[in-house]
């Protein structure tokens, strides 16, 4: 198939041009950037030495209609205007924010803009979602903390053992989580042998979209208190997710319910107990790695979830929801292991 991808020059574009270089069935004839069209690919990112030689094009709509999928790796904001104009018999998997949150109030709570709608929610392990995936052909990739958080919770949730109401999560993101534009709180200086929180309060971003697809798994009311912090490393995210137990229940069954639930999917692992998720485990990859416990003194499930943020969190997930919609093992092109 004749893939594009527009906005080739960021973190998350970079990766999946790293990804595609591999994929069987993808063929890359198009990748475009914003100011750096006309610039060779391995003068941003050097580490893609197969695409030596190559240049990043101009955004031109003539050119993505020429394409049979396109991936979107735009800032927030940005998809909207230009998917209007791409043609319905063209695949589209938008990594940014624009065609996430079905509710247009929470829309204009969390980001700016004018709401452009609602596109079926890429993320495949969570209520049959493949299912439908495989039916569409606009598909919006979740953010990469709602990735980790919603899988993270899915299962407590669809065996009714928590309370909806009562979820709390912080997670710790590495840099490239922000993007690739200068910012002087992201500079090494800034960031190394440093921890921050940000958006502190409950006001960031992927709050509505973790409770919006939450609320659809038993048709509950989830609430969620979300602080994301600052890591000093480039990629991956480590997120911790609390919530009320409102039956007893051990950390060997509670176990077996996540086991179970994801005991299909390719890529999200419940690791052995007393094996702990770590971020380096799974950089480049496109898993989600899952631990749990029950806290009996506080009667609270504890879930530690580790992604990479590059990964299953944008590009690798985003090549997944493609491989589901044109009917390709979802696994196609997947199958790296982390470089620790």
């Amino acid at each position: 198939m004749k893939i594009g991808v527009v906005g080739a020059s960021g973190y998350a574009g970079g990766e999946l041009l790293r990804i595609l270089a591999a994929h069987p069935n993808f063929d890359l004839m198009y990748a475009s950037a914003g100011q750096n069209a006309g610039e060779d690919i391995t003068s941003i990112h050097p580490q893609l030495l197969s695409y030596a030689g190559r240049k990043f094009a101009t955004t031109e709509l003539s050119e993505i209609n020429k394409c049979e999928l396109v991936f979107l790796a735009l800032p927030h904001g940005e998809s909207a205007s230009l998917i209007s104009k791409i043609s319905d018999s063209i695949k589209v998997v938008d990594l940014g924010a624009d065609y996430r949150l079905q509710d247009e109030n929470s829309w204009n709570k969390y980001y700016s803009g004018s709401y452009a709608g609602k596109f079926t929610y890429g993320l495949p392990e969570v209520s049959n979602n493949s299912e439908v995936i495989a039916k569409q052909s606009r598909i919006a990739n979740p953010g990469c903390y709602a990735t980790s958080i919603i899988l993270g919770s899915a299962p407590a949730l669809a065996a009714g053992i928590v309370d909806p109401s009562n979820f709390v999560a912080v997670a710790a993101s590495g840099t490239t989580g922000a993007g690739r534009t200068a910012k002087i709180h992201l500079s090494a200086s800034e960031v190394v042998n440093n921890l921050t929180s940000y958006k502190f309060g409950g006001i960031h971003q992927h709050t509505p979209e973790i409770e919006e697809h939450l609320s659809l798994i038993n048709n509950s009311d989830v609430k969620f208190s979300f602080t994301p912090i600052l890591a000093p490393m480039p990629r991956g995210i480590l997120a911790t997710v609390s919530s009320q137990l409102i039956r007893k229940i051990d950390t060997k069954e509670t176990h077996r319910i996540y086991s179970d639930y994801y005991a299909k999917s390719a890529f999200v692992k419940i690791l052995p107990l007393g094996e702990m998720p770590q971020t380096s485990m799974t950089v480049g990859t496109n898993f989600a790695l899952i631990q749990v416990a029950v806290d009996e003194h506080a009667n609270r499930l504890i879930v530690s979830i580790a992604i990479d943020n590059l990964g299953k969190g944008a590009a690798g997930q985003a090549i997944q929801n493609a491989n589901i919609m044109c009917g390709l093992p979802e696994t196609t092109g997947l199958i790296q292991l982390a470089a620790k």
